[in-house]
């Protein structure tokens, strides 16, 4: 997604938002991260996560491609360390330079997932982890969308920065062919948590 738009999209967004889900999805995420690791926070938004990460004795990298959503991150924490990324471009990150990724609804919005994931693999230390969550897009979900027109326009509105859609079958197989072993996948709450090992 390029910075420009990136930008238009948090500018829009108030000051004290919220990320959706933020206690359940923080609740996953430091179940599987361990005091002293590196995670990078990949779609860091304002950092809420890298927060809570160094609040558990982390250490965080904050990583995104809106440089207003790393401004709200320094605000929020003025000594993490933030990075803004070029969509397209390496990660800022050096090869298995980290223990964790995490990545919480991020992946939906990514228009090339392979070499995304590809980059996530290279930044992980051989049996990193990544852990990720999205929305779900299983049977029930297709269901009530076939069966409400103005539902299923407002879920897959053009204008949208959501371009994947997932159900775990997909998920896993995607994983699976980019090189990670899925140690953990489960569905709650319409979102999809993963947790994969670097194969």
């Amino acid at each position: 997604m390029p910075h420009a738009i990136a930008d238009a999209i948090w500018e829009a967004l108030p000051a004290d938002a919220e990320p959706e889900r933020f206690a359940a999805r923080r609740a996953f995420l430091l179940a599987h991260v361990r005091a002293g690791e590196r995670v990078l926070d990949l779609g860091c938004g304002a950092g809420e996560f890298s927060v809570a990460l160094a609040q558990a004795g982390a250490q965080p990298v904050g990583v995104d491609v809106a440089a207003e959503a790393l401004r709200r991150a320094a605000a929020r924490a003025p000594g993490l360390d933030l990075r803004l990324w070029d969509d397209g471009a390496p990660l800022p990150a050096g090869d298995a330079s980290v223990d964790v990724v995490w990545a919480g609804e991020v992946i939906e919005h990514v228009a090339d997932v392979a070499p995304w994931l590809s980059e996530v693999r290279r930044v992980l230390r051989p049996r990193g982890t990544l852990l990720l969550t999205t929305p779900h897009h299983g049977p029930v979900t297709l269901l009530r969308l076939a069966l409400s027109p103005r539902r299923f326009a407002e879920h897959f509105e053009p204008r949208s920065d959501h371009l994947r859609f997932f159900s775990p079958r997909t998920l896993r197989g995607l994983l699976h062919d980019l090189g990670f072993e899925v140690a953990q996948l489960r569905v709650r709450h319409a979102k999809i948590l993963v947790r994969a090992v670097r194969a």
